[in-house]
């Protein structure tokens, strides 16, 4: 589903969905998405359209109220377009969430399917069978859905300042470089959702954790997306769930791409490569890089490795914002997380707890200098901007 707008590349479909501006990937005939929360159950039990919607705790909007809160679907309330479709802003009451006239009321993000292929429903559905169960600070609110004839909608909260991927890599005045210690916040926010998707009161594996999948509020506190991808955690006696090869180039675990095995340990690799894109100021996979550092972890694991080499890696942008303690213990901790060898992974909770002994003691409050950074635009989307979709890489 997502929150930027990019294309899937399936080995055996070419439905699309807007999850980032680095492309996703399918391979193998097999499993589809799980139909099931094991928010609710433990037992990973398939479940019909109908008992997903129903169980779902958000509102059913009726395709007339969406279109009244986006004007109509207005081109000019577009906020983002790509594979899946198309985000409108839009406004209604906080307490009815009925439609209301545009900057009254609670802003909104909707989304709105392309009407053809399965894979995109498939994707929907899931979003609104996790989203609708699972409710947490480091996650993105659902705030509702629409299924109507052949219309097929999700509604958002609005999240101001836009994706990761934007402040870190998009060049403009609308986007300054993020400070170390707004770095820091965002990783331990993103790195709790994670941890409560792999705890037992959730056991959701994400499968598709990246920068454009991380969203910003107006206090930078990051909130997870597109939970499209993501699969129930494995049951009983099982080590891992078996299932067909889905994610983005540049973050999937190496073992997961060999076997299909999915495991937590396969989001705490990817992890390790979103903590280095915010330690570097470099993509996962940037073909524009000199031969040799196309690929971020490739390049920067020798450097990882070395104290006195680490700098090498470090966004010159930070200049000296950090203190070669922080800064070596953070290197070490996405190294960790990158191993190629599962086992050696730490767990979420383990992350969470070296990335809150990082952070410096004044920035454990609430607000870590937020303005220091730019106001975001009244007219940005769920993902705070319109990042142009990338070919296959």
């Amino acid at each position: 589903m997502g929150n930027c707008w990019g294309a899937k590349i399936s080995s055996d479909n070419s439905s699309s969905s807007p999850s980032g501006a680095t492309s996703k990937f399918a391979s193998r005939n097999g499993a589809t998405l799980s139909n099931s929360s094991s928010y609710v159950s433990v037992a990973s039990v398939p479940r019909s359209e109908g008992e997903i919607l129903e169980s779902a705790n958000v509102k059913a909007f009726t395709f007339n109220e969406l279109r009244t809160a986006t004007r109509n679907f207005r081109p000019d309330s577009v906020l983002g377009e790509g594979g899946f479709g198309s985000v409108f802003k839009g406004w209604i009451d906080e307490k009815t969430l009925t439609p209301t006239k545009p900057g009254t009321g609670m802003v909104i993000a909707v989304k709105k399917l392309n009407q053809e292929g399965y894979q995109g429903h498939r994707e929907w559905l899931a979003e609104v069978n996790y989203l609708g169960q699972l409710s947490h600070p480091n996650l993105v609110k659902l705030v509702g859905y629409c299924v109507e004839d052949e219309q097929r909608l999700l509604v958002y909260e609005f999240m101001p300042r836009g994706s990761l991927e934007n402040h870190l890599f998009r060049r403009s005045s609308h986007f300054q470089p993020l400070s170390w210690n707004l770095r820091m916040k965002i990783a331990i926010g993103a790195a709790k959702g994670l941890a409560f998707l792999h705890s037992d009161k959730a056991k959701v594996i994400y499968r598709d954790f990246k920068t454009s999948n991380i969203l910003l509020d107006a206090s930078y506190d990051a909130k997870l997306s597109d939970f499209g991808l993501a699969k129930d955690g494995p049951t009983g006696d099982k080590s891992h769930v078996s299932t067909r090869v889905m994610g983005t180039y540049g973050y999937a675990a190496p073992e997961y791409l060999a076997t299909g095995h999915l495991t937590t340990k396969s989001d705490v690799f990817s992890f390790g490569v979103v903590l280095l894109e915010m330690l570097s100021g470099r993509r996962a996979v940037d073909k524009n890089r000199p031969n040799g550092e196309h690929n971020l972890v490739e390049w920067a694991r020798p450097y990882l490795t070395s104290k006195r080499r680490i700098f090498r890696v470090l966004d010159a942008r930070l200049g000296g914002q950090y203190s070669l303690t922080s800064a070596q213990k953070a290197a070490s901790l996405a190294l960790q997380c990158l191993s190629v060898e599962s086992r050696h992974r730490p767990s979420m909770e383990q992350v969470v707890t070296v990335l809150e002994q990082l952070q410096e003691p004044n920035e454990r409050g609430d607000n870590p200098h937020p303005q220091a950074q730019k106001k975001p635009s009244s007219n940005r989307s769920l993902t705070g901007s319109k990042p142009s979709s990338m070919k296959p890489v």
